[in-house]
């Protein structure tokens, strides 16, 4: 029955004495696929010299002018004027700005920002305050001209506020004063039109002006704070390398006892967790403030005031007790297969020991992926900046040219102008009207779905390549005499020479799901204010089935690439192959190979939570010995969560050799048991501890 069962999942792999492990006589895999990813690549190379010819990444950095000049920029005759001024703030208060992200307003380079209130017509009357004024008026104005001849030529303001620079901007400097709107000091101004204004007017105006900018000002600050703290972030991300290095080599000689150490370490670390934020959640007891909700909070930027908050360190309590439990309650019912795992464990020490070249591999994908990363934003940055500058007719009166296109170089005598004397070609945004700007969006979704495809490319690079020296070890009759001198090498040779269009086929797929997962939450994101409760549902479903899909292909891909290694077959051959081995071994897949990625992932959270504790410590200047050292920082959790980030990153890097080893031993220990018998002419090609574990082992001629 049970022999029945197995052969529903494709035929168990039968003795072969010529099986020595990855054969070496194989041809090329997938090559359509191959041809396709190589024919991608060279569009990919071809659309980022595209984007590189046309992009112009100082659109992205400095203010822009009414003339489309950029603010600040080195070697321009604005070099020294950093700041952006607005001729009426008011007029930004039109909802129009948040589409156009331009105010309908003449747009001016200043030095520095004005701090006093005058009118023009003020102003004129004085030679050394119109000499002041001018600083902020463009420079074809001159004091023979007439106040009427400024005035109808739009060439100077007709008010100057105090203002102060926000995002090299100019914006009012508005306060409160008793409740009251002020804008310095004073809760109303002169408009210069002799009308006296609110202050609460300039409020709609710099809002709208701001709202684009407040993101880039929290940018600004987390710039700033890596800026302060990048030498002790990269001292922190060494600490974890060699946190994990040092796990690793002790791994190596002491498997079973760090397996026990890393799991008490991981219990107290999160107990400690524990204990800490009970005591930040009790002393805030009586702190005036602290019982406020989360949300009646709201959202805010500055993420300290939510640890001010006593709802913030409960939260905190419960989160940390729920994986503490788990953790437990999962070692108690696992503690028998913790065992088997650690035996696993070892043989993959072991296996480590004879190439430990292994161990670096991981730092060869990093850079390769940095490499797939830096092209990609760079790329990206190019293409959203390669547009064209677009003027557009702007005047303060009804004019029936107001928002058409306009040539600044020929406006003024254009009919246009004629028609409307008080409008002006002003520059409005970036864009472009030709075959290129047109398909823009295309080739910013083709450099995105290149990305995905690069990127896993390289991960199942370093996946096969990883697999083809672990499989040598495991079916080398001789250790480590029959192993290749350079397995790693070896087989990532073979990868590359006749596999690449089966890395390129199972790549592919993964990107395409990861492509319309990216589509899921960019749509999930408009449809956020929609009030159609069944295509959130269904959203929501669309969401949840794709995870769960994008999941499952990485685990075939995963096996496939060891099955490719292996036996040299394409790809779906291989996923096919590897699946039904490992149905046919369902409960040792679903106990052994799950609690050994158990283990290693909680060798990771280790060093986490290690590296994580004493960044905490250090930035957050908890510590007095630290305050002296510590960066004064907008936002210490910056270079904390960069920090943890980093470190899991190195931690995942370390610790995936040994994930891919012990799945890469697991598959070929499954075919072994299929393989042979223990018999002289059938032995069991596994370690003896694996052979003890099973209770099985290798008879000779004259024994049992």
């Amino acid at each position: 029955m049970e022999l029945e069962e197995k052969k529903k999942y494709g035929e168990p792999f039968k003795h072969d004495p010529s099986f020595k492990g990855p054969i070496q006589n194989r041809s090329c895999t997938d090559i359509v696929c191959c041809i396709i990813f190589i024919i991608a690549i060279l569009g990919y190379i071809a659309v980022g010299i595209l984007a590189w010819s046309q992009g112009d990444p100082r659109k992205a950095i400095y203010p822009t002018d009414s003339r489309g000049d950029f603010c600040g920029q080195a070697g321009t005759p604005l070099e020294n004027k950093r700041k952006l001024f607005y001729f009426n703030i008011m007029k930004c208060a039109s909802p129009m700005v948040l589409l156009s992200f331009q105010c309908p307003t003449t747009q001016l380079c200043v030095e520095k920002c004005p701090d006093k209130f005058m009118t023009l017509a003020k102003a004129y009357t004085n030679n050394k305050e119109f000499y002041y004024y001018k600083n902020f008026c463009k420079e074809t104005v001159t004091s023979s001209m007439s106040l009427p001849e400024i005035l109808r030529d739009r060439l100077c303001p007709t008010m100057l506020i105090p203002s102060k620079s926000f995002t090299r901007r100019c914006f009012p400097a508005l306060g409160l004063k008793g409740g009251v709107v002020t804008v310095g000091n004073s809760t109303t101004f002169d408009d210069g039109e002799g009308n006296q204004r609110d202050a609460k007017d300039l409020v709609d105006g710099v809002k709208n002006a701001t709202v684009v900018m407040e993101a880039r000002q929290v940018v600004m600050k987390i710039f700033e704070d890596y800026t302060q703290s990048w030498y002790w972030i990269l001292i922190g991300l060494v600490i974890a390398m060699l946190l994990s290095l040092l796990f690793v080599v002790l791994m190596r000689f002491l498997a079973g006892i760090m397996i026990w150490i890393i799991i008490i370490a991981v219990i107290a670390v999160i107990g400690y967790g524990i204990f800490h934020c009970y005591m930040e959640y009790n002393s805030l007891k009586n702190e005036p403030g602290a019982n406020v909700t989360l949300q009646e909070l709201g959202f805010h930027t500055d993420f300290t005031i939510y640890l001010q908050v006593r709802q913030t360190w409960l939260a905190f309590v419960i989160i940390l007790a729920i994986v503490e439990v788990i953790i437990i309650l999962l070692l108690i019912f696992l503690r028998k297969r913790i065992l088997i795992a650690i035996a696993l464990i070892k043989e993959a020490s072991k296996a480590i020991r004879y190439m430990m070249c292994s161990m670096f591999y991981p730092l060869f994908t990093f850079l390769l992926l940095a490499i797939v990363v830096a092209y990609w934003a760079v790329t990206a940055v190019f293409l959203s900046t390669s547009n064209d500058a677009i003027y557009k007719v702007v005047s303060q009166f009804n004019c029936v040219h107001s928002g058409n296109s306009c040539d600044p170089a020929n406006y003024s005598t254009s009919k246009m102008k004629a028609e409307c004397p008080d409008s002006q070609c002003n520059f409005a945004y970036y864009g472009g009207e030709t075959v290129y700007h047109k398909y823009l969006i295309a080739l910013q979704f083709y450099n995105v779905f290149l990305f995905f495809w690069c990127a896993n490319f390289v991960i199942a690079l370093g996946q096969m390549s990883l697999a083809g020296a672990f499989a040598s070890y495991y079916w080398a009759f001789s250790k480590p005499g029959d192993i290749p001198t350079f397995p790693v090498f070896s087989a990532m040779g073979r990868s590359l020479r006749y596999h690449t269009g089966s890395l390129a086929f199972g790549s592919l797929i993964l990107s395409i799901v990861q492509i319309i997962r990216v589509l899921l939450e960019y749509l999930d994101h408009k449809l956020k204010g929609a009030e159609n409760k069944f295509a959130k549902f269904l959203l929501c479903c669309l969401k949840c089935c794709f995870w769960c899909l994008e999941k499952f292909i990485k685990f075939m891909n995963r096996n496939a690439y060891i099955m490719v290694a292996v036996h040299g077959k394409n790809f779906c051959a291989s996923a096919i192959s590897a699946l039904n081995l490992l149905a046919r071994n369902l409960l040792r897949v679903a106990v052994v190979d799950k609690v050994t990625d158990f283990l290693l992932f909680l060798g990771k959270l280790l060093v986490v939570g290690l590296v994580g504790v004493f960044a905490f410590f250090f930035f957050s200047g908890r510590v007095k010995a630290f305050e002296n050292t510590a960066p004064n920082l907008h936002y210490y959790w910056v270079p904390i969560l960069t920090v943890v980030i980093g470190s899991y990153l190195i931690a995942h890097g370390f610790f995936s050799v040994y994930d891919m080893c012990v799945d890469t031993l697991f598959l070929c220990f499954l075919e072994d048991l299929e393989r042979n018998d223990g018999s002289s002419e059938r032995p069991y090609m596994m370690p003896d501890s694996l052979l003890k574990i099973l209770n099985k082992k290798n008879k000779t001629k004259g024994g049992e």
